[in-house]
């Protein structure tokens, strides 16, 4: 399996484990060069986002992954955690549906996951 795509599925199920709704993970290679796979995960509240947060950094960690930046912080509506060529947006629901990303990367292929691949 490609270091990109374990590293997606890592986040993908941490993401899971602490409730993330509508989970999306986006194959960009073949619209962009600033990554590989996009994903994007809704939290209902600020608690959420930074559980989600520490858990993606947890497990992405522990598999021997660091992020070369982080934007936003506990308090935020909005976090990106940028792993090079995953890179993670956390939203609550209100600004995710706002900033729509996935119609702005609607290019890019839809990467279903499934627990098998976990």
């Amino acid at each position: 399996m490609e270091n990109e795509l374990k590293m997606a599925k890592l986040a993908y199920k941490a993401l899971d484990e602490k409730q993330g709704k509508d989970i999306k993970v986006i194959d960009i290679r073949e619209v962009s060069v600033i990554a590989d796979y996009f994903i994007i995960a809704s939290a209902t509240n600020e608690n959420q986002v930074q559980a989600m947060l520490e858990n993606v950094e947890d497990t992405l960690g522990r598999a021997g992954f660091e992020p070369k930046q982080v934007e936003g912080n506990k308090n935020s509506s909005w976090v990106l955690m940028d792993y090079g060529d995953v890179i993670i947006h956390i939203f609550d629901e209100e600004n995710r549906l706002f900033y729509d990303l996935e119609r702005i990367w609607r290019d890019g292929k839809t990467v279903e996951i499934t627990y098998d691949d976990l």
